[in-house]
């Protein structure tokens, strides 16, 4: 069964009285895989809204995200946040499976509208947390001498950094795939750098590695250690 024939089946065996749906992720894309899911935004009046769960049907896997109309708002209002909104997107770059209200069409306008905004902007506060962690992780991965801690090591500032790149770039994040994919459109010689760095650095050679990260840190104001204070509360 094709996709969306399976996720039209899906929302109907489990929901057939929801007002929209979407389906969304790798497999509406050119970058659909052997493994990609079916990630399926599911519009309710009600309970048993909101709730998400992970499932097998027929060949496919299935993630499903069921809200109200109030709840996607919640959700998305608290993902955009972080900078980073996989709801936003599905219903954004999503298939709009079906529309028996209107519901779908203004979730649909919203998510491209919040979309196109893009994140809120960063501060002060963030930015020296992003430059202490990654200050912290460059001096544990110049101290280490074991191939395996250098190997966590490098992965996390890797991750760190990207995000701190896309960030400084008021462009949106993501995790795991939608990491790369998004440093792929904002920043793509950075994408390549890392990439080749960590790769050198998994070999014992890092110093491609701290170049890159001092780039983009010295876009942040450089390292932070030393005069680093957070209160925190009692």
């Amino acid at each position: 069964m094709d996709p969306i024939a399976a996720a039209r089946a899906v929302v109907e065996e489990r929901h057939p009285a929801a007002r929209a749906a979407f389906l969304g992720g790798s497999v509406v894309t050119g970058r659909r895989t052997a493994t990609s899911d079916l990630d399926i935004v599911v519009l309710l009046h009600g309970a048993p809204a909101p709730y998400r769960e992970s499932f097998q049907h027929g060949d496919w896997p299935v993630e499903l995200f069921v809200h109200t109309e109030e709840t996607w708002h919640t959700f998305v209002e608290r993902e955009v946040l972080k900078r980073r909104s996989p709801l936003l997107w599905m219903c954004a770059d999503g298939l709009l499976l079906f529309d028996r209200d209107g519901a779908g069409e203004r979730l649909t306008a919203e998510a491209r509208k919040l979309a196109a905004a893009g994140p809120p902007a960063v501060t002060v506060e963030e930015l020296e947390d992003c430059r202490y962690a990654i200050t912290d992780l460059l001096d544990d991965l110049a101290g280490s001498t074991d191939q395996g801690e250098r190997l966590f090591i490098a992965v996390e500032l890797a991750r760190r950094t990207g995000e701190l790149a896309l960030t400084l770039g008021g462009a949106w994040s993501g995790g795991g795939k939608w990491l790369a994919r998004r440093l792929e459109i904002t920043v793509p010689e950075l994408n390549v750098r890392m990439r080749n760095a960590v790769r050198e650095a998994l070999d014992g050679q890092c110093e491609a590695l701290v170049d890159v990260v001092d780039d983009v840190l010295a876009r942040a104001g450089g390292r932070l250690w030393a005069g680093y204070r957070r209160s925190g509360t009692a």
